[in-house]
């Protein structure tokens, strides 16, 4: 069959259930995926052919796609901050918008590393090291990254998912950084409530790790979508991605924010800062928690779509 005549069946399989130019994009990135070939061969050579064998992959892929399963889980792939990273139904695909959230850090680090380098005390280059924290880290897109891109970090990630866990660690292991992943739940009742949540992150690293309960950075993409919000979303997420990791409930929708403000609080270094992706609709109330739980300099910024997305705040001294 010519490729071609794949792309065509593509289109009148799909055409109906997404916009044309993300059909497109979907026929491309599963050619890119099981066949290695680039999205221009269909212009330099038009009369292209395929298999049965190789056919075989891509209508499998198809039917998924009129399942409204999302590509990424269909390939087990998701590209992020020009890394691959694997996938499935048990972390969120990561988005555009976080990339952002990790770009702001990275600029963040590289002014501050800059800042240390024109020091030339003893006392500067001995604080060089950067400490991170990424509470509720799912595929781990956003510690590897910052892990890749800032060789003076060290990264810990937790998440309350050993099934998250499992992929983020082969994530790491991928890309080949070192990150400490732990199975915590920054909302632990029977430890955040009797203990605080600093104490049980503490009982989660272990004696030899709790003294080391300072971070430098402390960053979070919790679950922040309120269950009033579910028809917004695309039955191909809400169908199909973990609801632990998205629904947040109308009553209590700041939850995971109050307990890592509550956190990020008692365990920043003095000149900490604290990096959040949040509702777009709660961008104001956000602020005022964060200010309730002594925050200050804190910056909300838009996303590429224009939306309400990111939080920078810094504990005051």
């Amino acid at each position: 069959m010519l490729l071609q005549e794949v792309k065509t069946i593509f289109h009148k399989e799909l055409d109906g259930i997404y916009p044309k130019e993300e059909v497109d994009a979907f026929f491309y990135r599963c050619i890119e995926h099981y066949l290695g070939l680039e999205r221009f061969v269909l212009v330099v050579r038009p009369n292209t052919t395929v298999t049965k064998e190789d056919e075989q992959p891509l209508f499998e892929a198809l039917a998924q796609l009129k399942q409204e399963r999302p590509l990424q889980y269909i390939l087990g792939t998701a590209h992020f901050m020009d890394m691959e990273f694997a996938v499935n139904e048990d972390v969120l695909i990561p988005r555009p918008e976080t990339e952002e959230l990790v770009q702001w850090i990275m600029d963040d680090v590289e002014s501050q590393i800059s800042d240390i380098r024109n020091q030339k005390s003893e006392i500067a280059q001995q604080t060089s090291e950067i400490r991170i924290l990424d509470i509720g880290t799912g595929s781990g897109c956003i510690a590897i990254a910052l892990a890749k891109y800032i060789p003076s970090a060290k990264v810990y990630a937790l998440d309350i998912s050993e099934k998250a866990l499992k992929v983020a660690r082969k994530n790491a292991e991928a890309n080949s950084v070192d990150v400490t992943f732990l199975k915590q739940s920054i909302l632990e009742p029977e430890l955040a409530l009797e203990l605080g949540p600093e104490l049980a992150l503490a009982l989660a690293l272990g004696p030899e790790l709790a003294l080391e309960l300072e971070f430098d950075i402390v960053v979070s993409n919790p679950p922040y979508v309120r269950e009033l919000e579910k028809k917004e979303i695309k039955k191909n997420v809400a169908g199909h991605e973990p609801h632990l990791a998205l629904f947040v409930p109308n009553e209590d929708p700041l939850l995971f924010y109050r307990a890592i403000a509550h956190f990020a609080n008692k365990n920043l270094t003095k000149n900490g800062s604290l990096y959040l992706e949040i509702n777009q609709y709660l961008g104001v109330e956000t602020q005022a928690l964060l200010k309730a739980h002594n925050f200050s300099e804190i910056e909300l910024r838009k996303d590429i779509f224009g939306n309400d997305r990111m939080i920078k705040a810094n504990p005051n001294s």
